[in-house]
């Protein structure tokens, strides 16, 4: 079951970021479907262990490209980057520890937000790097 559908909009036309976002995308569906499906906690504590640890893998990934790239709004983007790993790790601690439950409402707001920053901050970044060559 699918929350989060990929259309060809999202595309940054950066194969590694598209793919990392492709990514993003089918870990928000997992997490959004074992929600809906009501399975255990550990299943759904562990989408999102997933979920945490691959962000932090692909903002990285777009980060060392601006910055190979000198793109002249990376401070801006990384700040963004980094207010969204901190609430996704504070929904995961607390959920770790029973103080937050995971509904659709927390699966709402990580598509919404995808959404919004890929067809937002990453296109600029996105138009920026492929100006320099970066496919």
């Amino acid at each position: 079951m699918a929350i989060f559908n990929w259309q060809d909009d999202y595309s940054v036309d950066i194969k590694e970021i598209d793919d990392q976002h492709k990514e993003l995308v089918a870990m928000i569906n997992d997490l959004y479907g074992a929600m809906v499906k009501r399975r255990p906690q550990e299943v759904l504590g562990e989408i999102l262990n997933q979920l945490s640890n691959y962000c932090a893998v692909h903002f990285a990934a777009e980060e060392a490209l601006m910055q190979a790239h000198a793109y002249p709004y990376y401070q801006e983007h990384k700040a963004i980057h980094d207010k969204v790993s901190a609430k996704v790790h504070a929904l995961q601690n607390g959920f770790k520890a029973g103080k937050t439950s995971l509904t659709i409402e927390i699966s709402m707001f990580l598509k919404d937000w995808l959404d919004k920053h890929i067809l937002g901050t990453d296109q600029k970044y996105a138009a920026f790097l492929r100006a320099k060559g970066v496919k």
